[in-house]
Parts: structure tokens; C-alpha cells; sequence
């Protein structure tokens, strides 16, 4: 499993109608395991996820299914792998 960053910006005359239905599509990912975390940025501009899956390509799929992405909410999303080394919630090593 790898851990990823995913920051996504709003078309902002469409998220808010759709965010009910993108945060019961996240709630279902925190409760596979997917999802860690997850929130909107400063003044709603876009928002900041921190996901897990087995790869990138199997991300990319999951995210494919959110409505912000099927109901044209986003303007733009960026997958970085992320490596966590250090926190309270890390394993020791």
C-alpha cells in the first residue's frame, strides 16, 4: 500500500451543490480505509486529501468515481506519493 496527497481546486460555481454528495462518497472511503483525512483549504478554494491504495492507477479510478470529478465540481487535481515518516499516528521504526 502506498500513501498519497491529493489537492484538488473547485470550479467554483459548481462545488457547493455538489458537496453533499462528495463527502458521502469520502465517508465511504474512511470507512475502507481509503481515506485518512480530508478537508477543504483556506476560503474554499479546493481541498487537501491524504489517501491510500496500491497504486496510483487504482487511485486515479477510486477519484474518478467522486461526484466533484463525474458532476464537473473540480478544476484541477494533483496525486503526489507521499512518504510518512514522522507523526503521531506513524509507526515507530
Amino acid at each position: 500500500m502506498a500513501w498519497f496527497v491529493v489537492e484538488t481546486r473547485y470550479v467554483q460555481e459548481k462545488y457547493g451543490e455538489v458537496r453533499p454528495r462528495h463527502r458521502e462518497y469520502l465517508k465511504s472511503l474512511v470507512e475502507r480505509g481509503i481515506v485518512a483525512v480530508a478537508g477543504p483549504l483556506e476560503n474554499n478554494i479546493g481541498g487537501l486529501t491524504l489517501c491510500q491504495a496500491d497504486s496510483r492507477e487504482e487511485l486515479q479510478q477510486i477519484l474518478d468515481s467522486d461526484p466533484y470529478h463525474l458532476e464537473g465540481a473540480l478544476a484541477e487535481r494533483t496525486i503526489r506519493e507521499f512518504t510518512p515518516v514522522l507523526g503521531a499516528w506513524v509507526p515507530a521504526q
